[in-house]
């Protein structure tokens, strides 16, 4: 969601629109092989992460990307000249499509170097002129050189098509504070940041999570990292450590440290309900559905097993085996 709304929308995540979404991209991608190149109507997706901000001009770029999206290109142009920031500069180059945009993107380019924002919509700008291989290095420098961005993760997902989009996120066992759930998603991650100071693996497991959401993996897994050493006996530390090392070039990094938990921790639900989110994540259909569904035989009415039962009939509506 661009606007994020609260940090913890991501207990959403598995409900079911959001399961069946996750699901079905899954299906659409896992057996995909980039078609060979062809002439790609409209526009390049903008897609401008804004994060938590809620100041004038992160509205205003809101807006003008929602134009953007709806064909509105002359009155997105408009509002996003009205602004320098990089993502303002992207957002009017995209809103003078074909024209310009890619030359004014290589123009930023050059003074932004090594940026995850530039390279990811200059890759995108490139593929819609079927300039595939140009389009492939710019993702592939967007991953590299801002690895904790969400450009970095958008990235990511076309370079990797026969995964889930985005990364998958790990779901605690225990909730968060009602004092800080009340609180806006500005001051929610500033609460969370705070009460990580090295001394309570929940609370860095929390802001992990909140960093999750943020699509920052790199920060979320030095605090799910973190709370593991803090914590190395329970379940919910040492499956997020696992889960935050997540990589959709070398998944194994993940699946190493997850797989070996369900012998360390045979009755906690956590373990299986993650192996089964990456292994949904992976496409391994099948066997996401044996441990989600092992996960929900360990506490159905808990909050991970309603998870659980949210994917597994995610599956079952798409009709998968």
């Amino acid at each position: 969601m661009s606007s994020r709304g609260r940090i913890f929308a991501f207990v959403a995540l598995a409900a079911g629109v959001a399961a069946g979404v996750v699901v079905a991209g899954v299906l659409a991608t896992r057996n995909h092989v980039p078609p060979a190149p062809k002439p790609r109507a409209g526009r390049p997706p903008l897609a401008l992460d804004l994060g938590v901000r809620t100041d004038r001009e992160a509205n205003a770029l809101r807006r003008a990307q929602a134009l953007y999206r709806a064909g509105k290109l002359d009155a997105a142009a408009a509002i996003f000249g009205r602004y320098r920031s990089p993502e303002a500069q992207v957002g009017e180059a995209f809103a003078h499509w074909p024209g310009s945009t890619v030359s004014r993107l290589e123009q930023l380019q050059a003074e932004h170097r090594q940026s995850a924002l530039l390279a990811l919509h200059l890759g995108l700008a490139l593929y819609w002129l079927r300039h595939t291989d140009e389009a492939l290095a710019q993702w592939q420098a967007a991953a590299r050189d801002e690895p904790d961005t969400p450009y970095a993760v958008r990235a990511g997902d076309f370079l990797h098509p026969r995964f889930a989009p985005g990364l998958p996120r790990f779901v605690p066992s225990f909730p968060l504070p009602p004092r800080v759930a009340a609180l806006p998603a500005p001051q929610q991650l500033a609460a969370l940041r705070r009460a990580a100071d090295g001394r309570d693996a929940r609370a860095e497991i929390l802001y992990g999570v909140a960093l999750q959401q943020l699509d920052r993996p790199v920060s979320a897994e030095r605090q799910f990292a973190a709370a593991a050493r803090l914590a190395p006996g329970d379940p919910d530390a040492r499956v997020a450590a696992a889960v935050g090392r997540f990589d959709k070039a070398r998944p194994v990094a993940a699946f190493s440290r997850l797989g070996p938990l369900t012998r360390v921790f045979p009755k906690a639900q956590t373990v299986r309900f993650h192996l089964g989110v990456l292994l949904l994540w992976s496409a391994q259909l099948a066997e996401a559905r044996r441990q989600l569904t092992l996960a929900r035989e360990q506490g159905p009415n808990s909050q991970l097993g309603e998870q659980a039962t949210q994917y597994l009939e995610a599956l079952g509506r798409l009709g998968t085996k």
